[in-house]
C-alpha cells in the first residue's frame, strides 16, 4: 500500500450520494445494463491534473444505483501497444458473449487520436486489444456504439465533426467507409458567435433507440458545455434538434452523457467537478433518475447532490465487498491479493456508507476480512449516521502485512429493519488496516451468495 493523495469530502456532506464515486476522480460515464446490474465504465482523471491527464479506464457496478462496487482498472493505455497516451471517453457494449470497449487513444505512429477496441469475456475485464491496431483513425474522439433491433451495429464518434460507420457482426471490423453526418442547424441546433462551428454539437455523442425513435444525446456548445439532444426516424438520420437535457451547471466546463433504462426507470449519467479539489480536469461521475415526457421528449435535468433513489435494498446476510460504497470519507481502494479490490488508506475517523441495508428481524454478529501492517484498530457499526446508533464493533489486530488477511467477528445488537450502515474506522495514528469484505449473520433474509470470478458477491435474487 503506497501513500496516495486521497479524494475526500468533509463528514458534513456525507448525506449526499452524488457524485457516486468519491475515492478517485472519474469522468465520461458509459453505463451498461447486464444481468440485473448496471456496469459503469469511466475515465480516471489523475489527482491534481491541469489537463485531461488520463492513463486508464475504470469499472464500477451496482444492483441498486446507489451502492457501487469498485472493480478497479481492467484496461489502460498500455493495453494498446500502438497507443501512447489519452485514455479518454469510451463505451462498452455486449454482444455474442463478449464485451467490447471502444475508446479513443493517441496513435503513437501518427500522433492522431484513434479509436481502439478492447474485448473481454467479463463485464469487469480484464480487457485485451481486440485487433492490435486502430479500428478507425481520423483524429477525432468519443466513440459510442448502438446495436439496432435488426442486429446492425453502428459506431458513432467525433469532435469537431460527427461520423458513423456500420460495424460487422464481429464488432471489430466494419463495412463501407466512415460517413460524416451533416451538422445542420435543423439537426443539431444553432450556435451563435462561432462561424467555424455553426451547430451546437460539440462532442460526446450517445446514441440509443426508444419506442422506435432514435436519440443522439451529446455535449453541446463549448465552453462551458451543456447537454442537448436530437432525434431521428432512423439510425443515420435525418436528425432534428430537440433541446436541452442538462443546462450548463456545475464546476466542470465539459459534460458527457450516458442514458439507460434499468428496472423500470430511466437514468441520466453525467460528470461535474463537485468533489473537493474538483474542476474541469478533476471531474466526478453522477446520476439522476428522470421520466420521459408522454411524447418521448426528454425533460431538462438538474444536477443534484442526492442522486438517484435506491432500487430495492441491500442484503447484509450475503458477503458484501468493502469497496461497495454509497459514500465515503478518507478511504481509497486498491487491488486485493484475494481478488477484486479492498478498501485501504484507512485512518482514524474515516468511514464508508452503505445505503438501505435490510437487517430484517435483526443481525446477531458481523464478520469482516481485514489486514494490518500496523497495530490495527476497530470497525464500528453505526446506523443512519457516522455517529448514529452503535450496534457493534469489531477489533482488527495487526496481521503483519497490508495483504495478510484474517477474519474477525463480533456480536451485533440493535440492527433491525432497514437502515443506512456506516462502517466507521477508529484507532491510533497513521494507517490502521485494510478491509476486503464483510457480512452480517442471523436475522431474516439469510441466503446463499454467489462468489463471482471478478471478486464480488451478490444475492442469487439479483439474477432472477
Amino acid at each position: 500500500m503506497a501513500l496516495l493523495c486521497a479524494v475526500t469530502v468533509s463528514p458534513g456532506t456525507a448525506r449526499a450520494d452524488n457524485p457516486i464515486v468519491q475515492t478517485i476522480y472519474t469522468a465520461d460515464p458509459a453505463p451498461l445494463v447486464h444481468n440485473g446490474r448496471v456496469y459503469l465504465y469511466t475515465g480516471h482523471d489523475e489527482d491534481g491534473s491541469t489537463y485531461f491527464t488520463m492513463k486508464e479506464w475504470r469499472v464500477w457496478s451496482s444492483a441498486d444505483l446507489v451502492n457501487w462496487t469498485d472493480h478497479g482498472s481492467p484496461m489502460s493505455v498500455a493495453t494498446f501497444s500502438w497507443a501512447s497516451a489519452d485514455a479518454w471517453a469510451g463505451q462498452t457494449v455486449y454482444r455474442n458473449g463478449k464485451f467490447y470497449w471502444y475508446v479513443p487513444v493517441k496513435d503513437r505512429a501518427s500522433g492522431q487520436m484513434a479509436i481502439g477496441v478492447g474485448v473481454s469475456n467479463s463485464p469487469t475485464g480484464p480487457f485485451t486489444d481486440a485487433i492490435g491496431r486502430p479500428l478507425v483513425r481520423n483524429g477525432e474522439i468519443d466513440p459510442t456504439v448502438f446495436i439496432d433491433d435488426n442486429g446492425q451495429a453502428y459506431l458513432y464518434w467525433g469532435n469537431p465533426n460527427l461520423w458513423y460507420v456500420r460495424l460487422n457482426a464481429d464488432m471489430i471490423s466494419y463495412s463501407g467507409s466512415p460517413t460524416q453526418i451533416p451538422l445542420t442547424t435543423a439537426g443539431f441546433g444553432t450556435r451563435t458567435g462561432n462561424t467555424s462551428r455553426p451547430t451546437l454539437y460539440e462532442e460526446g455523442p450517445w446514441v440509443y433507440k426508444r419506442n422506435g425513435l432514435y436519440y443522439n444525446v451529446f455535449a453541446a456548445k463549448c465552453c462551458s458545455e451543456f447537454v442537448g439532444y436530437s432525434t431521428a426516424p432512423g439510425p443515420t438520420g435525418p436528425w432534428t434538434y430537440r433541446g436541452t437535457v442538462m443546462p450548463t451547471q456545475g464546476s466542470s466546463f465539459t459534460n458527457h452523457p450516458g442514458v439507460i433504462d434499468f428496472n423500470g426507470g430511466s437514468y441520466f449519467f453525467y460528470h461535474n467537478g463537485a468533489l473537493a479539489g474538483g474542476g474541469g480536469f478533476t471531474r466526478s461521475v453522477a446520476v439522476e433518475k428522470f421520466t420521459y415526457n408522454a411524447d418521448g421528449t426528454i425533460p431538462a435535468i438538474t444536477m443534484t447532490t442526492t442522486g438517484a433513489p435506491q432500487v430495492g435494498t441491500l442484503n447484509p446476510y450475503v458477503r458484501q465487498e468493502a469497496e461497495t460504497i454509497a459514500w465515503e470519507s478518507g478511504v481509497e481502494t486498491e487491488p486485493s491479493s484475494e481478488g477484486g479490490m479492498n478498501v485501504g488508506w484507512i485512518e482514524n475517523g474515516d468511514h464508508t456508507k452503505v445505503k438501505g441495508v435490510a437487517f430484517g428481524s435483526g443481525a446477531t454478529s458481523f464478520t469482516a476480512r481485514a489486514a494490518s501492517a500496523t497495530s490495527g484498530g476497530r470497525i464500528e457499526l453505526h446506523l443512519d449516521g457516522v455517529n448514529g446508533a452503535l450496534v457493534g464493533a469489531c477489533t482488527v489486530p495487526g496481521t503483519g502485512g497490508w495483504q495478510a488477511w484474517t477474519t474477525v467477528t463480533c456480536p451485533v445488537n440493535g440492527a433491525t429493519g432497514t437502515h443506512d450502515l456506516y462502517l466507521k474506522y477508529t484507532g491510533g495514528t497513521g494507517f490502521l488496516f485494510n478491509v476486503n469484505w464483510w457480512q452480517f449473520n442471523g436475522g431474516t433474509g439469510t441466503t446463499s451468495y454467489l462468489q463471482l470470478t471478478d471478486g464480488f458477491s451478490i444475492d442469487d435474487a439479483s439474477f432472477q
